[in-house]
């Protein structure tokens, strides 16, 4: 099974880059952003050389995680989501058509340097990359930032079960997530959680602890960070994702 062609549409590479790169709705702030934020401020003097964002899309958070790391690889399955956040690198900004109402649309230009993030493209790099069968390179990481990737995933108990790793001893894994499992995407018998077990229910947090918990400690309570995506200007998604913070624990 492969990841769905759903994440290589046009409408959705535009919907994703103003989630990334556009206007804020209704009071909630950039997502990417605020992941990336979440996820430096749990380094709190951790070492910061080399960071990953899986399953990055158009690359907002790479960008945010580069204002401190010296490094930082934004990997994705999406050809379409890895070419918007390489031109956007090497050019510094992007144009896309925002669907209104019907078959009208508006054109928007959106750059880094009113992002305050010019600076930061020298030290981000970007990849097409499956996270579930991952090339040997992409390994000694500080910090692993996992973004609504793990229920798009066609083998995440194999990501899950791997992932150590590539993280130093000590990095951090940030795994953001609104469980929403599908079969499209993800055969069943792959889910982590959301299904009963032994007669009781068995959450994605619990399966999240029972894959991680061999070379992880989780570092902090879990949050829900909202997300926003304008689908039409008068259509929108507005979204719940849970995020742990996993510390990796000494070989």
């Amino acid at each position: 099974m492969q990841p769905n062609a759903y994440y290589e549409s046009d409408r959705l590479l535009t919907e994703y880059a103003e989630l990334h790169f556009g206007d804020t709705w209704f009071g909630v702030e950039n997502f990417p952003k605020a992941l990336a934020d979440l996820a430096l401020g749990a380094m709190n003097g951790k070492p910061t050389g080399k960071a990953v964002d899986l399953g990055c899309a158009c690359g907002r958070s790479s960008f945010e995680l580069a204002r401190r790391f010296d490094q930082v690889e934004g990997v994705d399955f999406s050809a379409n989501f890895i070419r918007l956040g390489v031109e956007m690198a090497e050019q510094g900004s992007i144009r896309y058509a925002l669907a209104e109402e019907g078959e009208l649309v508006s054109y928007h230009t959106r750059t880094l340097k009113e992002l305050g993030l010019e600076e930061c493209s020298e030290n981000v790099s970007f990849y097409q990359g499956d996270a579930c069968n991952l090339k040997p390179q992409y390994s000694g990481y500080d910090l692993v930032l996992a973004a609504n990737l793990i229920d798009r995933l066609y083998r995440p108990r194999r990501f899950l079960d791997s992932i150590h790793e590539r993280i130093n001893d000590g990095g951090l894994l940030v795994i953001a997530s609104p469980y929403t499992w599908l079969e499209e995407h993800t055969p069943k018998e792959e889910w982590i959680g959301g299904f009963k077990k032994d007669g009781e229910n068995h959450t994605t947090l619990d399966g999240l602890k029972e894959h991680l918990s061999q070379h992880f400690r989780l570092v902090s309570q879990p949050r829900k960070v909202p997300f926003v995506i304008r689908e039409t200007q008068h259509k929108f998604q507005h979204t719940l994702s849970e995020v742990t913070i996993w510390e990796r624990l000494p070989r």
